[in-house]
């Protein structure tokens, strides 16, 4: 199984450490103790943050095991097999366009999500899709996300971090050959990321890895030294020579790109290749997050705007009572307009003793939430209207239809 690990992922990761204890210890002393404090905080809002994706996922997305989506379980199930390492929760997610999977980590469990569109993708070969679950295997069993947390401060570094993360990648693509039962199954599945999930099977897989030996120019070479992923045809390179059982043909970088990527600033997962895939994880996760906080902050407003009508609703419903007909003014009522706070911007009286109230903020500005009263069995009671998203109404409001 060693054989699964890239030549120089070990040693990039022991120089990491390295790097990453000194900075830490210099963080630590100087700035007084006052980091432990930062750290905590961070970690409470990345926990919080990622407890986002995984209720997403448990809530939206369709779980794949032995009686949900089979064919995909027994596919991870054999891939974890072949690794020798328990088989993680996983789950089919809409990719939206994007052909491609991941994996996370969340309080001890290990996550692996599939897209769609790669499932989708590789119907005419399915045995493809082994090495896009081998690859997220790879990262869980390397344990490259516990790890990313303690070489955070190294992964900032020039050279040494984009390099750490191109030797993970190179890792992991061994890991996805080692579970596919054909070479060409991991060769195709990585080609289909270049070409997408339709024209993949017309690519030409010798040619491809053939462009890998022609010799970058400064711009490609400086580009991929302060990115996260090595280029796609390198790696089928190194795919093709594997399963060949021989050193791939790569062209030499240029040198003075070396010297330059030292004076760079590097942010982890911003390089030229390696943003388009963090665009898409992060496009993943606002995709999830996003919806769910508005969903949040939008029945939060609702409910404020129950509370802030209910001396407005007792006041109509004594007035009708007591005279046998609704109000026609707020004068009528006895009550003054309503100010306003931070989530109702006013309270209208309408026709027929309707109250109309509008929003303050997103995702309900510019909507109406309309409370009519009606007589039933003697008794007045309040139905809800308006053009408010019904998932936002309480159940106040369902309680009364």
């Amino acid at each position: 199984m060693n054989e699964l690990v890239y030549r120089n992922e070990t040693t990039l990761r022991a120089i990491a450490l390295a790097l990453s204890v000194i900075i830490w210890l210099l963080l630590l002393f100087g700035t007084v103790g006052v980091l432990l404090i930062y750290l905590l905080l961070f970690m409470l809002f990345s926990i919080a943050a990622h407890s986002a994706l995984i209720a997403r996922l448990r809530g939206n997305a369709i779980p794949i095991n032995p009686k949900q989506m089979p064919d995909l379980y027994q596919r991870l199930d054999a891939c974890a097999r072949k690794l020798d390492m328990p088989v993680p929760e996983a789950y089919l997610v809409n990719g939206n366009g994007v052909l491609n999977a991941f994996a996370t980590r969340f309080l001890g469990r290990n996550f692996v999500v599939l897209m769609s569109d790669v499932v989708d993708g590789m119907e005419d070969r399915p045995g493809a899709l082994d090495f896009y679950i081998g690859h997220e295997l790879g990262h869980l069993r390397r344990h490259h996300l516990t790890w990313a947390k303690v070489l955070a401060p190294a992964l900032f570094l020039p050279l040494v971090g984009a390099a750490y993360s191109r030797a993970r990648e190179y890792t992991c693509d061994r890991h996805g050959l080692a579970v596919c039962e054909h070479p060409e199954d991991a060769q195709y599945g990585l080609v289909a990321l270049a070409a997408g999930k339709q024209r993949w099977r017309a690519v030409n897989l010798a040619n491809y890895s053939e462009t890998a030996a022609v010799t970058p120019g400064f711009w490609m070479s400086l580009h991929e030294l302060t990115g996260d992923y090595p280029w796609l045809n390198k790696r089928h390179a190194w795919l093709r020579a594997l399963a060949e059982q021989r050193k791939p043909k790569l062209g030499a970088r240029n040198p003075f790109a070396y010297l330059v990527s030292l004076v760079l600033p590097r942010i982890p997962g911003l390089g030229i290749g390696g943003g388009v895939v963090v665009i898409a994880y992060v496009a993943i996760l606002a995709a999830i997050a996003i919806p769910a906080y508005q969903d949040y902050t939008g029945r939060a407003a609702v409910s404020v705007a129950i509370s802030d009508s209910a001396p407005y609703r007792e006041a109509v419903t004594r007035y009708g009572t007591s005279h046998r007909q609704w109000p026609a003014s707020m004068g009528e009522l006895g009550l003054a307009p309503f100010a306003g706070d931070r989530s109702v911007s006013g309270i209208r009286l309408g026709a027929n003793g309707m109250l109309s109230i509008d929003f303050v903020n997103q995702p309900l500005h510019g909507h109406v939430l309309q409370l009519t009263p009606y007589v039933r069995d003697q008794a007045i009671h309040w139905s809800c209207a308006g053009d408010v998203p019904p998932k936002l109404l309480p159940p106040f409001c369902h309680s009364q239809q």
